[in-house]
């Protein structure tokens, strides 16, 4: 069934699919959370909580194994440099141990409300904040009990990270203060503890951490807790429901009329058009909850969205092969069909490759070193599998020229035959022994490769050998009735017909034919050939003279005389010719060519044929 024939349902069918498309990028786009491109990488979180277990765990060092600037004050929370304060408070508070965690905070010059006893409460508020809004890169602080120098903040003070909040960024800060014994430590400032309840509010768990048991809140499961895990499975449900009532919608118009897209069209819908829009639909709904950096660096990866579109891509390709399928054979070049899969194959490879790399990038794996590996790699599969890919080559370069074509009859080489397929690797030709011989893609492209099938028509050229008893006369003779025999033969195209006075061979004189046979299958040109040989013996035979043989003689005589009524008749014929000016040597007039042409009676007479022609 041709395109034209369902025309108005695939416009139907393609209009939803523009906008559908155009819905989901609008989403993707417009309700994406733009923290994530601020985000870190996949790869960077899960380095960086190995170096935060490595951090919190190393033993502590002998003041003599201390290489700082500054020596490191022995402290039991391990406090005295930034970065041990912090995450001796991340592994305290992933311990639920909140009294510990306490210790980390400033808890000295509190606003009004808040007091010593809420420490506890203000570190697991903090450790709430920090999981929803802010990934700490441990590397980043300092470990020197002096902290950073240089980022503009006072000797006493260093960043922890900025929270962007509804109003204005909000700092965490840690500050060096007097322990009780008056050594310096590292601590939450007071100006962040203050800042807490206030940024527990907005980040906060709200009616979630109203509703739910804090155990639940706290718990954590692979990085998330277990409150997130739960809206990860309620908003799949929603979204997977959702994706499918739109897509259901949309192939509507599919099942009104059957056509050869429907079946992949409903394929597209049903699996990467579904996936991409549940998949959208569920990031703007966990990005309505507040995901966390842990969330949202996995969301960063967009590794379901990258299999959606490499698989969309890959069902694409197959209705593209379909169109292009279609169009060749309404072009005549059907035989072409047989590369369409394995370039369809090989574009769904590269179009893995392709989201591979792109999801690697995402993750945060440096992928110009991958690139070039693979570049490298690609040149070596290349070098091994040479000989495939200029099999490979050649058939295209078969399917494209089309030197031969499946059915022709040809020469290759110096065998004959009939092709019977070219595939991707060898090209099978049966010859006139009825045996099929196989010659690799790359081999028979670069033969030369006489096509018999394509001639318009066939070349008829004899050599005509005289004996050197033939009169000059008897020479004229046969010239002229040859060259009238051939104009007027229906199936001699005259132009260019002749015959020519070659040379003098070793036991002969030649006379050379050159004429083309007006048809192109070659069982009826050998009818036709017999029928012109037939025809120029009987000419011979008239003048007087024969065909010579290959042989030496020895005139003690003339020992095989030749008819000399025959040639007298001949020579009369030549010399009424030259009377009349009808000696058609060296050329015929065109008028007489059209007089001639045609007037020979074939089939024979005699001859089957004979009795029906008109």
């Amino acid at each position: 069934m041709s395109f034209s024939a369902h025309g108005s349902t695939l416009r139907v069918v393609m209009n939803r699919f523009v906008v559908l498309g155009a819905c989901l990028l609008v989403a993707a786009f417009v309700l994406a959370d733009s923290a994530l491109a601020q985000q870190p990488t996949l790869k960077e979180m899960v380095g960086g909580t190995a170096k935060e277990k490595k951090v919190t765990e190393q033993p502590e060092q002998k003041p003599e194994q201390k290489t700082a600037q500054a020596v490191v004050p022995d402290d039991e929370f391990d406090r005295g440099t930034p970065r041990g304060s912090v995450a001796g408070f991340l592994k305290a508070t992933r311990e639920w141990n909140y009294e510990r965690a306490a210790e980390y905070l400033d808890l000295r010059r509190l606003p009004r409300g808040l007091d010593k006893s809420k420490g506890p409460l203000l570190a697991r508020e903090l450790k709430i904040v920090l999981d929803r809004t802010l990934w700490i890169d441990l590397d980043a602080l300092s470990t020197d009990p002096q902290g950073h120098l240089d980022d503009g903040l006072p000797t006493y003070r260093d960043r922890v990270g900025r929270i962007e909040t509804a109003e204005k960024p909000v700092t965490i800060l840690l500050q060096r203060v007097p322990r009780g014994d008056g050594v310096r430590i590292w601590k939450v400032s007071t100006v962040t503890v203050a800042r807490i309840p206030a940024l527990y509010e907005q980040f906060g768990y709200g009616l979630i951490g109203d509703f739910l048991p804090a155990a639940f809140l706290d718990l954590q499961i692979l990085g998330l807790q277990a409150w997130w895990w739960a809206a990860i499975l309620l908003v799949g449900v929603f979204a997977f429901l959702a994706a499918l009532v739109v897509t259901k919608a949309v192939a509507l118009p599919l099942r009104r009329k059957v056509t050869k897209l429907t079946t992949p069209l409903e394929r597209i819908l049903a699996g990467p058009a579904r996936l991409l829009l549940f998949i959208i639909i569920a990031r703007v709904t966990l990005n309505l909850l507040g995901p966390t950096p842990v969330m949202r660096a996995l969301m960063s990866t967009y590794t379901i969205p990258t299999i959606a579109v490499a698989w969309g891509a890959m069902c694409l390709f197959d209705i593209f092969g379909i169109g292009l399928a279609e169009r060749l054979r309404r072009r005549g070049r059907g035989d072409l069909t047989v590369l369409l899969p394995p370039l369809a194959n090989a574009t769904k490879v590269a179009a893995a490759l392709i989201a591979g790399i792109v999801w690697l990038h995402n993750v945060g794996v440096n992928v110009t070193t991958l690139v070039a590996g693979l570049g490298i790699g690609g040149l070596a599969v290349a070098l091994a599998a040479q000989k495939p890919i200029e099999n490979l080559i050649g058939a295209v370069t078969l399917y494209t020229s089309q030197p031969v074509r499946v059915g022709d009859f040809c020469r290759f080489g110096d065998k004959i035959g009939t092709v019977e397929e070219i595939g991707l690797r060898a090209t099978r030709v049966r010859t006139l022994d009825r045996t099929v011989v196989s010659v690799a893609n790359a081999e028979f492209v670069n033969l030369q490769l006489d096509n018999f099938s394509k001639r318009e028509k066939v070349w008829y050229h004899p050599r005509i050998r005289l004996p050197y008893e033939t009169t000059p006369n008897q020479i004229r003779y046969i010239l002229v009735e040859i060259r009238k025999m051939l104009y007027a033969h229906p199936k001699v195209d005259p132009d260019p017909a002749r015959i020519r006075f070659a040379g003098f061979g070793e036991y002969s004189v030649d006379l050379d034919v050159f004429a083309y046979v007006d048809v192109t299958d070659y069982g009826q040109y050998l009818e036709i050939a017999e029928d012109l040989n037939l025809r120029i013996m009987d000419i011979v035979a008239q003048a007087g003279s024969r065909l010579a043989v290959p042989s030496q003689t020895m005139y003690l005589e003339r020992a095989d005389k030749l008819d000399d009524q025959l040639a007298q008749a001949a020579e009369t014929h030549v010399k009424e010719w030259r009377e009349h000016n009808a000696l058609y040597l060296p050329s015929f007039p065109q008028e007489k060519i059209a007089e001639l042409a045609g007037s020979l009676d074939y089939p024979p007479t005699g001859s089957p044929g004979a009795a029906t022609r008109t």
